[in-house]
């Protein structure tokens, strides 16, 4: 596999009108996965190997604006998190163990934060099971 861009992480107002609006520009676009998480609704739409993520926040946007991070996969998640330490960036989010995946954010220097997610599986139903 390639390192590729695979998603984007954006908060909206209201996530019902922009998956309308993505499902009419691309009819093919699935629901992959939704919940709610401290208190606000998520949702990711897309295709097996790319999406967008939504996010309804009751606290509206962050300081960044609608985008809350920009997800890229990549053959090897250990091989990014040293490079990015050795320059001296800073980890963002800490996310949870999955047996599938293995993710890890990191800010720039102007404060964005980035994903970089490794796969296990080349099965979608394990690399996107939202459940563990």
């Amino acid at each position: 596999m390639a390192n590729r861009l695979e998603h984007a992480n954006l908060t909206v107002p209201d996530i019902d009108a922009t998956v309308r609006f993505l499902r009419t520009a691309f009819p093919e676009f699935i629901v992959r996965g939704e919940g709610i998480q401290n208190g606000d609704r998520w949702l990711h739409v897309g295709s097996d190997d790319s999406y967008i993520a939504l996010n309804e926040s009751s606290e509206g946007y962050s300081e960044n604006g609608p985008l809350n991070h920009l997800g890229f996969a990549v053959d090897d998640v250990s091989a990014v998190v040293s490079r990015l330490l050795e320059a001296g960036y800073r980890e963002g989010f800490i996310a949870p163990e999955h047996p599938h995946r293995r993710r890890k954010y990191f800010f720039d220097a102007d404060g964005i934060e980035w994903e970089f997610v490794e796969y296990a599986s080349g099965d979608p139903a394990q690399r996107n099971d939202y459940s563990l």
